[in-house]
């Protein structure tokens, strides 16, 4: 690939960008690198409309700064990023604008920017491309799939990937470039059925004959299945226990306690029941990342009152960030106690 070919797919690019590009999504119409930055996080692992409609103009609302968010309490911050999952990304943006103090501004320099908890090379160079136009490419899915097929490569490694990402790079015009190629991923060089015609990589890509080979599709897995019991354990003044939990899956958020479903006896400050014994509320089903949660729901009446904060009233619950297995559990509980009440 020449010079003269990079070129030419530099204008076409930039011409296709004009007219076709998504140019009036938030995150591209400012200059606020915290904006930018927030964006990014959220778009790791969630679709534009998602983050758009339910999660990127509520979290900056809430926290519309760095120092804002430096500031506030981690359960008011995962309580905003319900719902959007992998919430460790929520935890790590958290711990990056407390590391930010006391000037509360994200770096313009590569090496401070990846020394931030949760920030890794993509998200670096799309902080750096975007809010302060630095000439670095960005390596998100849809732009790999586009790289694989200009090159005609059934499989890369990331070094590989990085390499022709920045041999195609308009160092020029790195903010709208970057912009582009993500926009001809999601709109046009799409996994199935791609718009070739439409392309403007067309001049230059190996792989338009037979785009769908590029790249390999991978072997798909088997979704396991984890069954569980989930039990809301409520004292005499209906109020429940739950904690925060502290392992990397769903870290942070609140929970009731869980155990297999194989247990068939529970153990909780030093009462035991059998699962047969308390009240059963229904079955829960969730689908993570990488497994599906199948549970079956339950209160446990206990004869005690405590003064533990763990123990919360429904009102309570409903303020904490929770999974969307105990969230589910939640709302059982507030049908069982309406149930309750009308009869």
């Amino acid at each position: 690939m020449s010079t003269h070919d990079i070129e030419a797919f530099h204008a076409r690019l930039q011409e296709w960008y004009a007219t076709h590009g998504r140019r009036d999504l938030p995150w591209r119409t400012t200059r606020d690198p915290y904006a930018i930055y927030v964006s990014e996080v959220m778009l790791q692992q969630t679709q534009v409309k998602t983050v758009l409609e339910r999660y990127y103009f509520p979290f900056l609302q809430a926290f519309p700064t760095l120092e804002a968010l430096a500031k506030a309490e981690r359960q008011d911050v995962l309580k905003r990023w319900e719902g959007l999952g992998y919430y460790n990304r929520a935890v790590n943006l958290h711990k990056a604008a407390q590391a930010t103090a006391p000037a509360y501004q994200l770096p313009d320099d590569f090496d401070a920017l990846i020394a931030l908890p949760g920030i890794g090379r993509n998200t670096a160079h799309a902080v750096l491309a975007f809010a302060f136009h630095q000439a670095v490419p960005v390596m998100e899915a849809n732009v790999k799939r586009v790289l694989h097929r200009v090159f005609a490569e059934n499989a890369m490694s990331d070094t590989a990937l990085w390499e022709k990402a920045n041999l195609l790079l308009n160092k020029a015009a790195p903010f709208d470039y970057n912009q582009a190629m993500m926009d001809i991923g999601a709109t046009v060089c799409t996994k199935t059925k791609p718009l070739c015609a439409l392309c403007p990589a067309q001049g230059i890509c190996a792989g338009k004959e037979a785009p769908e080979r590029y790249p390999a599709p991978k072997q798909k897995k088997a979704t396991p299945v984890r069954k569980r019991t989930i039990i809301a354990v409520m004292d005499e003044s209906e109020r429940f226990y739950l904690t925060a939990r502290t392992s990397r899956f769903l870290t942070g958020l609140y929970g009731f306690i869980e155990q297999d479903q194989a247990e068939t006896n529970c153990t909780f400050l030093g009462h035991e029941a059998t699962i047969s014994d308390m009240q059963h509320l229904g079955h829960i089903t969730q689908t993570y990342s990488h497994f599906q949660l199948q549970a079956e729901a339950y209160i446990w009446h206990l004869p005690l009152k405590s003064n533990d904060v763990h123990w919360y009233d429904l009102k309570s619950i409903g303020a904490l960030p929770l999974s969307r297995a105990d969230e589910k559990l939640y709302k059982l509980l507030i049908k069982n106690k309406q149930l309750r009440l009308n009869n």
